[in-house]
């Protein structure tokens, strides 16, 4: 079956897709950046702000502010604070697991907040997406600091509501981003003061991070969030945590198990299946 990038629907996916795709960036460009996690959040917040104010500038968009949009905002920055002190305290591989529980959270959210009922297929989806997420990182996964581990589950409540900064009436994506990456850089830039590593491969990491990782991709994130639900999207993202080891061990050279395969062969089959499906109901 042919995808039709005019269809709404598989436009939305393809964007939001490009989103994940830089996401995944986190990992490679975080290697090159010998810092602590608050300080290399705080730094790529900072780049993303100023990359987004001058995108507002270009498009001629003026920030707003309501209850919907400091929702997003507020979800925007506990997300990122919250995965980094949660890889502070716990495994790097239970704190993305964790983290990526977040299509579950967007389901009983929406059914909360919405009064929208979760279908089978999202809920069929969420638990084939979240089983292959649990086999590529299981070879790692331990029990780890249980406060960390809680930590990054927390993120993940935020994560959704990150997925739903297009949901409610009055909201404004971009503004969301725009304003949760400033508390962000706020919060967070004080710890690059303990910095001593200024470099140029640290900076260069730094720079990526903030301008593709954070900016651009955000960019796409609140476009995609204009044409597809908060679910779709949690959902087709869950390829980033995939994709970033994937990176790493192919710049770095760091080995992934057979099982790690097959995990990620269950993720990339189940978010295509699901968004054919998505996309098929809308021709």
């Amino acid at each position: 079956m042919s995808i039709d990038l005019k269809n709404k629907n598989s436009e939305g996916i393809f964007i939001v897709l490009i989103a994940a795709a830089l996401f995944s960036m986190g990992g490679l460009c975080i290697k090159m950046v010998p810092w602590s996690p608050l300080a290399i959040n705080g730094a790529r917040s900072l780049i993303s702000v100023m990359v987004l104010a001058v995108y507002l500038k270009w498009i001629k968009h003026k920030i707003v502010i309501n209850k919907a949009v400091l929702f997003g905002a507020v979800c925007m920055t506990g997300t990122t604070g919250l995965f980094c002190v949660a890889n502070k305290l716990t495994t790097a591989a239970n704190a993305i697991v964790l983290q990526f529980t977040a299509p579950i959270f967007v389901i009983l959210l929406m059914w909360l907040l919405k009064n929208e009922k979760p279908k089978k297929l999202d809920v069929l989806a969420c638990v084939v997406v979240f089983s292959g997420i649990i086999c590529f990182f299981i070879d790692g996964l331990l029990l780890g600091n249980m406060l960390g581990n809680f930590m990054a589950v927390l993120s993940g409540v935020f994560y959704a509501g990150v997925f739903m900064m297009n949901s409610f009436e009055k909201s404004d994506a971009i503004s969301s981003v725009f304003l949760g990456h400033a508390l962000s850089a706020v919060t967070g830039i004080g710890f690059v003061f303990g910095e001593t590593d200024f470099g140029i491969q640290p900076m260069v990491g730094i720079f990526l991070l903030g301008v593709f990782q954070m900016a651009i991709a955000y960019i796409f994130m609140s476009k995609g969030l204009q044409q597809v639900s908060a679910v779709t999207a949690s959902l087709t993202t869950a390829i980033e945590p995939i994709l970033n080891p994937l990176l790493v061990a192919f710049f770095w050279g760091e080995m992934i198990s057979p099982l790690s395969f097959v995990g990620a062969s269950i993720v990339v089959v189940g978010i295509i299946g699901y968004n054919l499906i998505k996309i098929k109901s809308t021709l």
